[in-house]
């Protein structure tokens, strides 16, 4: 979490950055009670409703959505660094970076919660998916790489509705160096 401050730098305000990480630190909050609750819940579970149920599934939610921001926080950058490894198998895997860019930024536009790049291990490609919720959508057997943060809380106080100036702020800010990072594991 020691790069959180470059949410600050270059594109985002002060006052978004401490929104953003308000947000972040409340999930942190949560997934302690969350447990709390767990550690006490009845064992018995029930589909039409059980406490159990209703706890693991917003510990789910929970911690997707610390992990996510933890990934988000982490690939941005105000340093400026040149994507090394990651970009062989980006050209590989869509052709070209230019391919890529064009698909993340699309999926950015066309998303109401997360966009990441992941790779899979199935068929040992990348791809970019979209979750609108942090416990929807992710693909299992997958290792996130490059994960972008498209809930309006994100953006919304510097950028309003623009929400491709924010995208492009992203792309220019991505720290390569932590993404390449996150691929050493396939």
């Amino acid at each position: 979490m020691s790069k959180i401050d470059d949410l600050k730098k270059d594109g985002l305000s002060e006052k978004q950055a401490a929104e953003h990480i308000k947000l972040y630190e409340g999930y942190l909050k949560k997934i302690e009670e969350i447990m709390k609750r767990l550690s006490k819940a009845e064992k018995e579970g029930n589909a039409t409703y059980s406490e159990i149920r209703e706890l693991k599934l917003e510990e789910g939610f929970c911690i997707n959505a610390i992990k996510l921001h933890e990934m988000y926080f982490g690939n941005i950058t105000s340093e400026k660094c040149i994507p090394r490894e990651i970009v062989k198998i980006i050209k590989n895997d869509f052709g070209s970076y230019e391919a890529w860019e064009r698909e993340f930024i699309a999926c950015a536009l066309s998303a109401r919660g997360w966009v990441v790049l992941a790779y899979d291990w199935k068929d040992e490609k990348l791809h970019n998916y979209i979750a609108d919720m942090h416990n929807q959508g992710g693909v299992w057997d997958t290792i996130p790489l490059l994960v972008l943060d498209m809930y309006e809380h994100a953006y919304f106080i510097d950028y309003g509705t623009d929400k491709k100036s924010y995208v492009q702020w992203f792309i220019k800010n991505i720290d390569w160096k932590a993404v390449d990072e996150r691929a050493d594991r396939i």
